[in-house]
């Protein structure tokens, strides 16, 4: 079943390289934050490469935090508050 997106409008490519072969990536993980992520819709499409990949969100600190940033700004933009934000994950990106 295809997940629903408050972060991205296409599912089905790869938000960092346009490609169509995707997994679904949780942007804020953990058990408790990938539960919220849902939810919410707080996730996106990544290839392979940029999920698991050497390259890819869970390898690349700089790339998660982007990811995170984007995530983050969508939230308040479409849902609720940094205050609101901060007390359903601990923390701001922004």
């Amino acid at each position: 079943m295809a997940k629903k997106s408050i972060v991205v409008k296409d599912m089905q490519h790869c938000m960092i390289c346009g490609s169509p072969y995707i997994q679904i990536h949780h942007c804020f993980y953990g058990t408790a934050n990938r539960k919220i992520s849902d939810k919410l819709g707080l996730v996106v499409p990544l290839c392979q490469e940029h999920h698991t990949g050497n390259n890819g969100v869970h390898f690349d600190r700089q790339l998660d935090m982007l990811v995170k940033t984007i995530a983050q700004g969508a939230f308040e933009k479409k849902i609720g508050s940094r205050e609101d934000f901060m007390r359903l994950f601990g923390r701001s990106y922004l």
